[in-house]
């Protein structure tokens, strides 16, 4: 089978939308040999979809670094909890895109307004209504308003 091929069978399908809200004062760790540490704590959130519905607890957060090169590499981790009771852990890594000068601007004490957020999410659940949610790998898709510190993405699961 060619690597074509592969990729034209591919299909995705909407999981769920998220939209979660940040603690407004995020912690800032300062310049590492890494790049900037950040950490965005979680102050809840809702989850809809038609498979998937509930709320994003305000717990975990991401603990984000940000490159020299503007580019922030995600590390984000969530509890959710669905409308039927259900908690699932989520957790992806990914991107932030802030712009070739979003380093400098952050050092500078300016958050960028409107990053866009490129992740590979994973769930895990022992809830016997959700194991399906276990197989599957995701991407999601969205950005952040961190003038409003809110957090918006789509879930696809790869077919």
């Amino acid at each position: 089978m060619s690597t074509g091929k592969i990729i034209n069978e591919c299909n995705l399908e909407h999981i769920c939308h998220m939209r979660g809200g940040l603690r407004n004062s995020p912690e800032i760790i300062g310049e590492t040999p890494e790049g900037i540490r950040v950490n965005f704590y979680v102050t809840g959130g809702d989850i809809t979809g038609e498979r998937l519905n509930g709320k994003v607890l305000p717990v975990g957060g991401d603990w984000l670094t940000l490159r020299r090169d503007g580019v922030g590499i995600l590390d984000v981790r969530a509890t959710l909890e669905t409308d039927d009771g259900a908690l699932i852990y989520l957790s992806y890594t990914g991107i932030l895109e802030t712009g070739e000068d979003g380093y400098q601007h952050f050092l500078a004490g300016n958050l960028p307004k409107a990053p866009t957020i490129r992740g590979a999410p994973r769930f895990l659940t022992a809830h016997p209504d959700y194991h399906w949610l276990n197989r599957l790998q995701c991407i999601n898709v969205g950005g952040a308003d961190l003038e409003d510190y809110i957090v918006s993405y789509d879930i696809y699961a790869l077919k």
